[in-house]
């Protein structure tokens, strides 16, 4: 008698956050990089959505019930806090002070150091074209699934009740950082 020692999944249409993105998300429209390597539209809209969520000033209310994307207003930023609030959501804790430093060195900020929303993006930026499954790791923290759409989620939860479910990337934006640094003007 032959034992087929593999498991199937109970969900085979659900990938969770750690399974390889390539394997199950086949959907085009469901990629967070373009052909031409940069953040794809629905990866945009997603990332749009997560920045209002900490930015000032704060989008008026809106009228619509049930999850719908939030877009910010012209002209916003992320304040020290906004930017400390969404690493914790996102890490479970804020960035270092070396890591803001680089941040405001290297990235779109205001006159005063806020994190704009082209520097937010140039973050993602970095971090797709690294690490694809980071990115997939934040996106679910935020209620997002493997097609980009807004949904609440298990991985919500833990970090409701335990923010030490996900450990800083302070040492993994250092390195982005230090290869942006790396690579020629064009």
């Amino acid at each position: 008698m032959h034992s087929d020692s593999r498991v199937q999944s109970p969900r085979p249409g659900t990938p969770e956050p750690s399974s390889r993105q390539g394997r199950r998300n086949v959907q085009p429209d469901a990629q967070l990089l373009d052909d031409d390597g940069t953040i794809s539209e629905k990866l945009e809209a997603c990332l749009k959505h997560i920045f209002t969520k900490y930015c000032v000033p704060a989008p008026p209310p809106s009228d619509r019930n049930g999850p719908s994307l939030l877009t910010p207003p012209e002209g916003s930023y992320l304040t020290p806090e906004g930017l400390d609030a969404w690493a914790r959501d996102t890490n479970g804790a804020p960035f270092s002070q070396d890591t803001k430093d680089e941040l405001i060195e290297f990235l779109d900020v205001t006159d005063d150091g806020g994190l704009t929303l082209k520097g937010f993006m140039q973050i993602y930026q970095l971090q797709t074209e690294n690490d694809e499954e980071e990115t997939w790791r934040d996106l679910s923290c935020h209620g997002f699934d493997r097609g980009l759409t807004l949904v609440s989620t298990r991985r919500e939860d833990e970090l409701e009740q335990n923010p030490a479910v996900r450990e800083s990337k302070s040492p993994r934006l250092s390195c982005m950082f230090n290869a942006m640094v790396a690579m020629p003007n064009s």
